[in-house]
């Protein structure tokens, strides 16, 4: 089994398509059809079903699709050590960040990485803190600058880099704006705006909810940290962000309940070899600013 036809492979099976798999490999289809032909023959065994225009996954190809991950991920580790031996800080770095992160922590430390290292191309994804850490784990990317599982993965380094204090907040014309001492039961009679229940931010909320045995009622969710403080200050509800986004157009709501802290971070996969570019971005990330 030879690196492009496994390549071939795992880009029919995650798209579902030899014409989707052909674009991103920047292949002809036939080219494509050639390689999965050549895997199928080394196999003996057919790995697609084609019904129609629909592929997908024979049981020998569901049997392979894992090992054909951890395959690709041992060569990309192995010309990973091998190019290490180097000094050389360049090539790319591939990483991902959150929207919030992305637009509030890193823009000085992100200038400041591509002054000291010009010849690294910088490949970042914006994306949820949850999908970074599927990401790193498929092989996807090196690094992430996210907030941190409140829960420790085994297969998983994980570093504070800050804390990231939350307060309940609301606009100025907003019922519970003004009330003193507002309690959790107080804010459960009230809808919020929060991040998908998928989210980090969601779960620690949902907690607090959880100990009183009240329920937590949600007009909508955004992932976009901006979008839910745009539509917390026109008024459609509470919702809690970090303290940093308070403005004008927002109040602190005064809780007695305590706000959850997010931990800020970085993560990587422990058993792959970061290059030295990220390397690099990692000793940055963590001095004085």
């Amino acid at each position: 089994m030879d690196i492009p036809s496994l390549n071939a492979f795992l880009a029919v099976a995650e798209t579902g398509s030899f014409s989707l798999a052909a674009e991103r490999l920047h292949l002809t289809q036939p080219a494509v059809s050639k390689r999965i032909a050549t895997l199928e023959s080394q196999l003996d065994s057919q790995l697609f079903d084609r019904i129609g225009r629909q592929v997908s996954l024979s049981e020998p190809g569901r049997i392979l699709l894992p090992k054909a991950r951890e395959m690709l991920s041992l060569m990309k580790d192995t010309r990973q050590e091998i190019n290490n031996l180097r000094t050389q800080v360049k090539g790319s770095l591939s990483m991902a960040t959150s929207h919030h992160i992305g637009l509030r922590k890193l823009p000085t430390i992100l200038k400041e990485y591509s002054r000291r290292y010009p010849q690294v191309r910088l490949d970042i994804h914006f994306v949820d803190s949850e999908a970074a850490y599927e990401m790193i784990h498929h092989g996807e990317i090196e690094l992430g600058v996210i907030t941190l599982s409140p829960e420790e993965r085994e297969k998983f380094n994980a570093e504070l880099i800050w804390e990231d204090p939350l307060v309940f907040m609301a606009a100025n014309d907003h019922p519970l704006a003004g009330k003193k001492s507002i309690t959790t039961k107080q804010l459960s009679k009230h809808q919020a705006i929060l991040p998908g229940s998928n989210t980090f931010t969601y779960t620690l909320v949902k907690e607090l909810f959880e100990q009183e045995g009240l329920e937590l009622h949600t007009a909508m969710s955004s992932n976009y940290l901006e979008t839910i403080r745009m539509l917390a200050s026109i008024g459609l509800a509470w919702t809690i962000l970090p303290k940093s986004m308070l403005g004008d157009d927002l109040v602190e709501l005064d809780t007695l309940c305590r706000p959850p802290v997010r931990m800020l971070g970085h993560i990587t996969h422990r058993e792959r070899t970061l290059s030295n570019a990220a390397k690099a971005f990692l000793e940055l990330l963590t001095e004085p600013q």
